[in-house]
């Protein structure tokens, strides 16, 4: 992912007084006297070419000036963040409706956790991403990536009760896990949704946190849904144990705000800008005003 920005982007608030100065400020041209005007062509229309190339030759050079830099965050050198599983319920509750906004309203949880999920992974410019979906039993959807694009791609594939209609909270903790364990990250993040209880699988969700303290992986958990349906003392039990917090969301709104929240305290450390490596292009913006330039001095040489 290419992310560009000006070194010097204080340097376009020159570009209006420029523009109205090239505007205003008229060139005295020494009258000329020929018989037949008529073999120079359009006088009018090369001027009008002229003015165009005058301001686009003031933008190139502001530009320039500015220094635009590229960052390619795909470049492993320009990358300093952290591993993130999504571990998501797709159990049979999740298809239950009424969990968003008036025009969401006919969604299901599931799809409404799949955008919002999407549009987390998305601002995660650092990181990689993983996703597990669990149900009587959990997959890895995803594993750790940074192509974001594949992973967002990847949770619109998903659909609830591909992992059965039960809810197997150890299995999807203990994927997650597993998801994780080859990972050289400095720091590692599970982020558990659900709108149920644990019912399923055949590894509980206490021995699934004994693997989580193990490997040194910090546990979020995510309640979804109305007051009762998920198992609150279980899921702060589980952050606790695993040095997150738990949250807790009864419509959409809600839970936006809560992957933001999320994605405040887990934000990756921002390398000094002597340690990120840009790739500059002022010089092709400054190329492209100075051909201009040169056209229109020959140009205008041409014509007197």
């Amino acid at each position: 992912m290419n992310v560009w920005s000006f070194d010097f982007p204080w340097v376009f608030l020159a570009l209006p007084p420029l523009l109205y100065c090239l505007y205003r400020c008229k060139v005295i041209v020494h009258p000329r006297y020929f018989p037949h005007l008529s073999l120079f062509g359009n006088v009018g229309r090369w001027q009008n070419l002229e003015w165009v190339l005058k301001i686009l030759a003031v933008i190139l050079m502001v530009g320039g000036l500015a220094t635009p830099v590229s960052v390619d965050y795909s470049d492993p050198r320009n990358r300093n963040g952290i591993d993130i599983v999504l571990s998501i319920d797709g159990s049979g509750s999740m298809n239950a409706s009424g969990f968003g906004n008036d025009e969401n309203g006919r969604k299901s949880r599931f799809e409404i956790v799949q955008k919002i999920a999407g549009d987390f992974v998305m601002k995660r410019i650092e990181d990689n991403v993983g996703v597990v979906m669990f149900g009587d039993f959990a997959f890895i959807a995803s594993p750790v990536t940074y192509e974001k694009e594949i992973i967002v791609e990847m949770i619109g594939y998903l659909s609830q009760g591909m992992a059965g209609q039960n809810t197997a909270i150890g299995e999807g903790i203990a994927m997650s896990v597993h998801a994780l364990r080859d990972s050289k990250a400095r720091s590692k993040v599970i982020i558990l949704l659900t709108d149920g209880e644990h019912n399923s699988g055949s590894i509980s969700p206490k021995e699934a946190i004994r693997q989580v303290r193990k490997e040194g992986i910090k546990l979020y958990t995510i309640g979804i849904g109305k007051p009762g349906e998920f198992d609150n003392a279980l899921l702060k039990k589980l952050a606790d144990e695993g040095g997150g917090r738990f949250f807790a969301a009864t419509n959409e709104a809600e839970l936006k705000a809560v992957y933001a929240q999320i994605d405040t305290l887990e934000k990756s450390s921002i390398k000094s800008e002597q340690h990120t490596f840009f790739e500059h292009y002022y010089q092709w913006f400054t190329a492209g005003a100075l051909l201009i330039v040169i056209w229109l001095m020959w140009r205008r040489r041409i014509a007197l």
